[in-house]
């Protein structure tokens, strides 16, 4: 048996082999699919891979455990020099592309090509890790010539969001992985294991939409509460008038911007751990500075855009409930019920319409103006 394989005894519980494969992904939470997957895979590595999910559903921490297996020379041992640095971002083998601008361009794709070409520095191969992947559409054809081309020291793993129509050619030439959203119930199974309040916990598993990584931070939301009941009372509040639906938006957008707190006391924490590794280095300024306050600005992108959609997605939940409710009155043959329910089916249309808009990154204030003055027009 080698290291990192599992093991049984007699009444089914894992033995210590399965310890190394726990440290390796214990950052990644439940996708043990994928987890095993990656484990087998470090044994015989082809040279390209693709992890498909939400950042938050764990893709970037099983890049770690994996690139930790594909360079450890016990197999994936977890505590090794190779694995802890690894696990650490700071092994020199294991190399972090991520966009420069708002899509990984043709610029990053040749810069790829750099680093596919060179030697690893201390084993026999280097791991490259590419971000956003989803987002390379202008540099498809560079991208694919890379990939269908590596050296044999260099082993590609490609993270994207999906795979849209353009990239499936490079999907083609890659061993996919999937992420999906992580269930409600293991994340707050989870959080309670990491010491949250049962309470807190399902709250917050509830609100996360499957990413593990907000899940946390929504933990340390002292607004959380206050945000879920704002988006509940949004269809009692709206009457008919603009006025009032301005008034609405302004209020879930302040309460959004309250919300990025515990993510930017996140990123102060990242930059002040940064300035001082400079600092012992005897560095004058901060090395890598600029590429991590870029990746933490399309990071707070990400979450004001997550957390309207999550809050759209309550939004709906609570004409959906309304809907229920005007059905059962219809059933007793009331027909100001059946009018209430139409106008509630035609609200969640709406509401899906504008979820679905948010990934496009567009003016959220006129987005949301917009939806809150068609839902007031609607007349429940």
């Amino acid at each position: 048996m080698t290291i990192g394989d599992t093991a049984r005894d007699g009444s089914g519980a894992t033995t210590m082999a399965d310890r190394p494969a726990r440290a390796l992904f214990a950052g990644v939470v439940g996708q043990d699919a994928a987890v095993e997957t990656l484990r087998v895979a470090a044994r015989n590595p082809v040279h390209a891979y693709l992890f498909t999910g939400q950042p938050g559903a764990g893709p970037r921490a099983a890049a770690r455990g994996f690139a930790a297996a594909l360079l450890c020379r016990f197999g994936g041992c977890g505590v090794c020099r190779d694995c802890t640095r690894a696990l650490a971002g700071n092994h020199p083998d294991v190399v972090l592309v991520e966009r420069t601008g708002a899509s990984l361009s043709v610029e990053d794709a040749r810069r790829l090509v750099g680093l596919a070409q060179r030697r690893p520095f201390e084993g026999d191969r280097q791991v490259l890790v590419v971000t956003d992947v989803h987002l390379a559409v202008n540099s498809v054809p560079a991208l694919l010539k890379t990939v269908e081309e590596p050296p044999p020291s260099t082993i590609f793993v490609l993270l994207a969001d999906g795979i849209p129509p353009e990239l499936v050619t490079v999907a083609s030439r890659c061993v996919e992985v999937a992420f999906p959203p992580v269930a409600t119930a293991t994340i707050e199974q989870w959080l309670v294991a990491d010491g949250v309040e049962d309470g807190l916990a399902r709250l917050a598993a509830q609100s996360c939409g499957g990413d593990v990584d907000r899940a946390r931070l929504l933990v340390d939301d002292t607004g959380l509460v206050d945000r879920l009941a704002l988006w509940h009372s949004i269809p009692a509040r709206l009457d008919g008038h603009g006025a009032v639906a301005g008034e609405v938006s302004r209020e879930i957008l302040a309460a959004v911007d309250l919300a990025l707190a515990p993510l930017r006391a996140r990123h102060a924490e990242e930059l002040r751990l940064l300035g001082e590794d400079a600092k012992s280095l005897g560095e004058r300024g901060v090395p890598g500075r600029k590429d991590v306050t870029d990746r933490q600005h399309r990071e707070e992108r990400r979450w004001r855009s997550e957390e309207l959609r999550a809050g759209l997605g309550v939004l709906a939940r609570a004409y959906r409930d309304q809907m229920v409710a005007d059905l059962e009155a219809a059933r007793l043959d009331d027909p100001q019920g059946r009018r209430h329910a139409r106008g509630c089916e035609t609200a969640v249309a709406r509401i899906t319409e504008t979820a679905a808009s948010m990934r496009r990154n567009p003016n959220e204030t006129l987005l949301l103006e917009g939806l809150l003055v068609r839902l007031s027009k609607i007349g429940l």
